[in-house]
Formats: C-alpha cells, sequence, structure tokens
C-alpha cells in the first residue's frame, strides 16, 4: 500500500504541474476541438487538425501511403475492503487490492491504391485486473483481458484489406488515422473490409463514450453491456464487414466468427455451426439544428455451442448435479439475439451527452462479452476548450445492468458464469456510476483521473456498494 500510495502522489504532482502551465497551453490551443471518437488513435488524429498543439508525439503524413502510428494505455485501479455476507468463486473479492494494466498497440497500415487499404495492428495485453476480471457485470477496466494465464507476449489485434466502390463523384474530407488511411472519402460508397478485427471498431460507435484510452474506463460505459459481440478472450474475431454510406446515413452488416467456448480464445471457423450475423443503421444528423449528433439502430443474431439456464436449473431441480452447470447443457446451433438504440448530441460547442438502451433475449449463455440483458445508460461529455483547455475533456455517466429470470436462478442456486458466481444470489440491479477527467500534459502524454462507485456488484444486495477510483496515463505516437 506504501508503493501505491507513492504512486498516486507521484502522478497528482505530474497532473498539478501540468495544470499549473494550462494558461500557456491554452493560448497554443484552438479553441475548437472535435469530440472525443471510438478510439484513441481516432481522437488524437482529429484533435490534431482542431488544435494548434500537436497530440501524438511524432507528427504523421497526410501525404505517405504508409501509416505508422502507435499508443500506450496504463490504468492502475483499487479499493478499499467493502461488505460482503458471502462470496464465491467468481466474487468480487471484497478485500482492500490494487491492480494495473496495461495495454501496448503498433499500428500499420499501407493504401495499395486510393481505394485499397492493408491495415495490421500488433497488441500486447499484461498487467491484471481488479479480481482478475471477475465478479462484475460492468467490469471497471475495459483493458482488462479476462484470462490473465494469457501473459503480455504481443500478438496480432487487426489484419484487415479495405476496399472503397465510389458511388458519387463528390467527395468530403476524412480523418486520417489507424483505421482509414483515406484523406477524403465519396459521399456515396461502398466499403469492404475483411480480415481480423475488433466488431465495436466499426458497430456501438458513440463520440461521448467508446474509448477506454481517453474516456471512461469502464466495460458497459464504453460498450453497449447487453451486445454480446462476437469475440475472442482479446477482444477480437475474424470476419467480413460491408457498409454503405450517402451523405448523413450508413448501414453496415458484419458476419463474423464466435469463440469455441464461451470466454474461449480460439474461433470457430464452421460458419455452419457457428456464427454471428450484426447490422447496424446510423443517422448522422442529430436532434438539434446545426449540432452534431447522432442515432444508431442495431441488431444481431449469435449462433453458437451454448448451454442453457432454463436446462441447467431443472437438471439441479432434478438432482442431477450437485450444482448447475452451464456448461452441461451445451448444445450446437443455440441462438442468442438483442437490439440496441444509441444516441449522442451536442448540446453546445462544448458540451453533449449520450444514452445507450440495450436489450438481449438472456435464455441462453451470455458467451463472449459480459453478463448483461438488459442495460440503459446515461452519460455527458465535455470538451476542454471550455476553460481554456481544447484537448482536455471530462465526462459522467450513470448505467443500470439486469439480467432476465431464468439467468437470475442459475446464479442464485450457486451457477457459475465466465464472470460471475457469488454461490448464491439476492438480485438487485448492478448500478454504476463514473467521471473522469483527461488532462492533455504535452504532444501525445495525457493523464486521467477515474471514480468509479458500483452499488449490487454481480446483481447481488448482499455485496458493496464499493467505490474504484483509478488513474491512468496514456500515450500516442
Amino acid at each position: 500500500m506504501r508503493f501505491l500510495r507513492l504512486k498516486f502522489v507521484l502522478l497528482l504532482c505530474v497532473i498539478l504541474a501540468a495544470s499549473c502551465c494550462a494558461p500557456v497551453c491554452a493560448r497554443a490551443q484552438d479553441a475548437s476541438p472535435q469530440a472525443a471518437g471510438q478510439s484513441s488513435a481516432q481522437s488524437a488524429t482529429q484533435e490534431q487538425s482542431a488544435s494548434a498543439a500537436p497530440v501524438t508525439l511524432f507528427p504523421h503524413s497526410q501525404a505517405s501511403r504508409w501509416w505508422i502510428s502507435g499508443q500506450a494505455n496504463i490504468v492502475m485501479q483499487w479499493h478499499s475492503t467493502f461488505p460482503a455476507a458471502y462470496s464465491g468463486a467468481n466474487s468480487f473479492g471484497p478485500r482492500g487490492q490494487s491492480a494495473t494494466s496495461k495495454v501496448y498497440s503498433l499500428y500499420t497500415g499501407f493504401e495499395l491504391t486510393h481505394t485499397t487499404e492493408i491495415l495490421l495492428d500488433i497488441e500486447s495485453a499484461g498487467g491484471h485486473g481488479l479480481s482478475e476480471a471477475l465478479g462484475l457485470a460492468g467490469f471497471t477496466n475495459l483493458d482488462v483481458v479476462r484470462n490473465p494465464a494469457l501473459g503480455p507476449a504481443p500478438y496480432l489485434a487487426r489484419l484487415m484489406i479495405r476496399q472503397i466502390i465510389p458511388l458519387s463523384m463528390q467527395r468530403v474530407s476524412a480523418d486520417r488515422d489507424f483505421l482509414d488511411l483515406s484523406t477524403s472519402m465519396p459521399v456515396r460508397r461502398l466499403e469492404f473490409r475483411i480480415g481480423k478485427f475488433g466488431m465495436v471498431d466499426f458497430l456501438d460507435a458513440n463520440s461521448g463514450g467508446s474509448d477506454s484510452h481517453l474516456q471512461f474506463l469502464n466495460w458497459v460505459v464504453d460498450d453497449d453491456g447487453a451486445y454480446d459481440y462476437a469475440a475472442n478472450t482479446r477482444g477480437y474475431t475474424d470476419g467480413a464487414l460491408v457498409e454503405y454510406d450517402d451523405h448523413r446515413w450508413s448501414v453496415r452488416f458484419v458476419e463474423a466468427l464466435m469463440p469455441k467456448v464461451a470466454n474461449g480464445l480460439n474461433l470457430d471457423a464452421n460458419l455452419a455451426r457457428a456464427r454471428s450475423e450484426n447490422l447496424e443503421v446510423t443517422y448522422g444528423g442529430g436532434f438539434l439544428h446545426h449540432r452534431e449528433g447522432a442515432i444508431r439502430v442495431l441488431g444481431y443474431l449469435n449462433t453458437a455451442d451454448m448451454g442453457n439456464y432454463r436446462e441447467a436449473i431443472e437438471e439441479f431441480n432434478a438432482g442431477e448435479v450437485k450444482v448447475p452447470s452451464i456448461i452441461g447443457t451445451r448444445r450446437e446451433g443455440r441462438q442468442k439475439y438483442g437490439f440496441e438504440l444509441n444516441l449522442e448530441q451536442d448540446l453546445t460547442s462544448h458540451f453533449g451527452v449520450f444514452s445507450r438502451l440495450g436489450w438481449s433475449d438472456g435464455r441462453n449463455e451470455s458467451f463472449a462479452y459480459t453478463e448483461v440483458d438488459r442495460t440503459g445508460e446515461f452519460g455527458d461529455y465535455l470538451r476542454g476548450d471550455w476553460w481554456r483547455r481544447a484537448n482536455d475533456r471530462a465526462g459522467t455517466a450513470f448505467v443500470i445492468n439486469g439480467i432476465v429470470g431464468d439467468h437470475r436462478v442459475y446464479l442464485a442456486d450457486g451457477g457459475l458464469g465466465f464472470l460471475l458466481g457469488d454461490g448464491a444470489l439476492a438480485y438487485g440491479q448492478e448500478k454504476i456510476f463514473e467521471g473522469y477527467y483527461t488532462l492533455h500534459m504535452w504532444r501525445g502524454l495525457f493523464a486521467s483521473f477515474d471514480a468509479q462507485h458500483v452499488n449490487n456488484p454481480g446483481y447481488n444486495k448482499a455485496r458493496g456498494p464499493v467505490w474504484v477510483p483509478g488513474l491512468r496515463l496514456h500515450v500516442d505516437f
């Protein structure tokens, strides 16, 4: 704990020192930054064009056919002892603890032609999460890999080819980043991507909350918790995406591989046996005249070797097993589906709000993301030019998560999911508040303070509440 306090004091001193330089930095910054985007690299690229102060350690060419960039994201979180009437195998540990995660990424790309790109990213995810990422449906750190045994060895995160088919002569400017190398795009176009990527690279984006590097940290704030999107343990899948864009409208469809087992590292390449279909429609017009905003509607259907909560409960009630097990009920061809409404809206040039509503059927097991069947989220975001800090940002969010009947009974009878399982359950909706402030210190160096409050962790009124403060250091280069 002495070492923990020392690290906290040192980082706090860095933040305070940078804050003291705010008037000097503010004079060098433009007063109209872009909203935070889907990823830190995208945000950094957008803001570099909106501010005189660079937000990466090294400049990125807007003309070269090559793209090379990277990032480092280090998150330290801790909590003190909190009340818990009992604990089980997958509980969020009630004793005071701390944990640090470390994610390093190298992004590369090459433009074969003006309409064809190849993208390749290498990543390392090390460190640990609190309680090894168990015990919370809305876990407090999106950077944590849910299988700590994998270790920090580098791995291939993304490898895809992108093909753009222009459908109009009119073009609009585009921000160049590690997922999109073009500096201008046809207003109407088709896009195809095939290869290895993360589903939320392209779906469920929200400029108020989608980026664990510069915005919120919680799983269910940055993504829709009820969207059980296809991914392996590290958060990536193999698939194909087709996208149609026309002025403010866009439609995306993705066919992707599912993991062989829940939260598994290996993907099932047999599409006849397991697959994920995803469709999202976006209108980028917003609700208010002359203010940016977006409305997104998403639906998904997963097919995999899933277990069924009702069957596991019936086996337990019949005395066939001592503890209900979802694993023993897995059958090929089972399906899980869900829907999402995703909104964001600028209210002023400095302030905006965002919201997500998510629903999944909840009959078959939570398989790839987290154990949420229903979720509602509301948040706000602020841009730092309001207080003459153009590349600073802040935000708050509140999320309510829930699970449906059979899922509740399964956990109450002592069953384990891949994240939850206290051995019993006094059900209550999991309620999460998160607030953060991100300080732009110099070029591509950012520091953040984050605080989260979780009530009924793991849907259990017999446990918590718990406060989880955190510090984050982020570098874009």
